[in-house]
Order: C-alpha cells, then sequence, then structure tokens
C-alpha cells in the first residue's frame, strides 16, 4: 500500500531516533511496507548535487538499482532498508557520477551500525 508524502513524513521524526543520520538527511523515505515478520522501508537519493562536483554542471538521470541492505531488528521484525542512489550525468563531458556512498560494511549485507552491533555482542 502506497503512503502519501504526508504520512510518510509524520514517520520521519521516528525514523531519526532508529536510523543512521546520514540516511534521513540525504535520502527520502518513498514507501514501507510491514508484516508480522518483517518491515521494508524504501528510500531515494535526495536529488541534490554531491558537493564534492559543485564546480561541475550535473543532470540527474535516474537511479542505480537498488541495495537493499539489512538493518537492526525492531519489535522481533527484521528490517531491510531499500536504497536507490541517484545517476548524475555531467552536462559537458557526458560521464556518469555517483556519489561514493559507504552504505553496506565490508563483507556484510548490512549496515556499518548493525555489524559494529552484533561484533559486540560476540565478544
Amino acid at each position: 500500500m502506497q503512503k502519501t508524502s504526508r504520512e510518510l513524513e509524520s514517520y520521519i521524526e521516528l525514523l531519526k531516533l532508529i536510523l543512521p543520520e546520514f540516511l534521513i538527511e540525504n535520502f527520502n523515505l518513498t514507501s514501507f511496507k510491514n508484516s508480522e515478520e518483517n518491515l521494508h522501508l524504501y528510500f531515494e537519493e535526495k536529488a541534490t548535487t554531491p558537493k564534492e562536483f559543485t564546480a561541475v554542471e550535473l543532470i540527474s538521470k535516474g537511479f542505480l538499482d537498488e541495495v537493499t541492505i539489512q538493518d537492526f531488528p525492531l519489535r522481533g521484525k527484521l528490517v531491510y532498508l531499500h536504497i536507490k542512489r541517484r545517476r548524475w550525468t555531467n552536462k559537458t563531458t557526458r560521464e556518469i557520477i555517483k556519489r561514493d556512498w559507504t552504505l553496506v560494511a565490508k563483507g556484510t549485507r548490512m549496515t556499518h551500525e548493525f555489524a559494529a552491533f552484533l561484533k559486540e555482542i560476540n565478544r
């Protein structure tokens, strides 16, 4: 079931307490699916020009393939973050550019915070 922008915005304040800050600051929550076992949150990168390319004229050209990351479980539910990163084109050179987000801890399909948490509880 698709949620309206107003409905999704009402969840942002709560999500700020649960999810990594960079995610809320740089991505828009577009939808979510909630079941007895899972919570799926869908995000798209905001259409703000990457700071490292402010001297270059870029055009947003859609999104890269969606990445799914497992995050901290909430209330016994597995949480999955579905993230779509923007693809930019340099207007002069036609080079494809994307931000270098380090969303996934090396060797895992989880956020860095969740990977650190699991590492800590295994000590």
